[in-house]
């Protein structure tokens, strides 16, 4: 893979600025304002793979489904992570398809809907962890456990929810095709949410399970099976920070791939839920062979990658 090539992976919060713009359309804007700077990457020479979050898209589509169900069939969670990634990938797409098109740069654009491979003896299949879906009360919970199997909890004293499983990403079912794309000079959108989560049975066949991957992830294994020398992911804050939120907070420049390490062990810094998955999706990919990956926010994008700000972590 051409080493001016970079995997950037987008969150699904960067889609949603704050509580009074969640419609579509405040989501088109949105992203409107992000592909802007993943067009002037391209336009700076780069080949771009762009992966994505969708953590409150799917809440959203999970929310439809539930208030329909009284007429409707319910969609499974491996299809609404589906629908999450062709609208998201449908509204990113156009928008840099149209940014492109504005600075007269001859590129095409897909999005390729992601199956990501889960090992069915991953360990975290029987300690469910993340809460989805709405409350419920203590009667509602219990039928959904017998009769729908769900494993359930008592959520901040709120009621009750599902919780799932959150297995790691293994293998990227469409990996081939995307690598195919990616040498054509195609900017290609892909394993959205980490990925639509899949097992293989004896034979090979593929089949949905009812859990969410980490996007993050799910975008450092695209990027390490892309063979790509840099990875970008993009926050809500400009830099990492050490004891953030802290009245020590630390802002960071640059962290080597030991140091990444150390404090992600140490398990202080960084918040489970929030940066501390991000740390270790730069570990996977820096021990693999990655050059440098940067975390910054999608405004600072040129910025970070002219080494004005965000946080930098190399090997060394």
């Amino acid at each position: 893979m051409d080493n001016r090539t970079a995997v950037v992976a987008i969150g699904g919060n960067s889609l949603i600025t704050d509580e009074l713009h969640q419609s579509v359309a405040d989501q088109y804007l949105a992203a409107q304002q992000t592909t802007k700077h993943i067009a002037s990457m391209i336009e700076q020479g780069w080949n771009v793979v762009v992966s994505h979050g969708g953590g409150p898209q799917v809440g959203f589509i999970l929310r439809r489904s539930e208030l329909a169900a009284h007429e409707i069939h319910e969609v499974p969670l491996d299809v609404i992570l589906a629908d999450m990634q062709g609208s998201i990938g449908y509204v990113v797409a156009q928008n840099l398809q149209n940014e492109l098109l504005y600075r007269g740069i001859k590129k095409d654009v897909v999005c390729v809907i992601t199956q990501s491979e889960v090992d069915a003896d991953d360990p975290a299949f029987k300690r469910p962890t993340k809460p989805i879906g709405s409350f419920m009360d203590r009667k509602e919970a219990i039928r959904r456990r017998d009769q729908d199997g769900w494993d359930i909890m008592e959520d901040a004293n709120r009621g009750y929810r599902r919780i799932i499983a959150s297995p790691r990403p293994a293998r990227i079912v469409e990996l081939n095709s995307i690598k195919l794309l990616v040498e054509g000079g195609v900017v290609v959108i892909a394993v959205g949410g980490g990925g639509i989560p899949v097992v293989a049975d004896g034979s090979g066949q593929l089949k949905g399970v009812p859990v969410v991957l980490d996007k993050d992830l799910g975008a450092s294994l695209l990027a390490r099976n892309l063979g790509v020398d840099y990875f970008l992911i993009t926050t809500a804050v400009e830099k990492v920070a050490l004891n953030f939120g802290k009245r020590n907070q630390q802002w960071v420049d640059h962290l080597t791939l030991a140091e990444a390490r150390g404090y992600l062990e140490g398990g202080t810094h960084f918040a489970t839920g929030s940066m501390a998955p991000k740390i270790q999706a730069v570990v996977d990919f820096l021990a693999a062979g990655g050059i440098e990956a940067i975390i910054t926010d999608p405004d600072n994008l040129e910025r970070a990658l002219a080494g004005e700000t965000g946080t930098h972590i190399t090997r060394t």
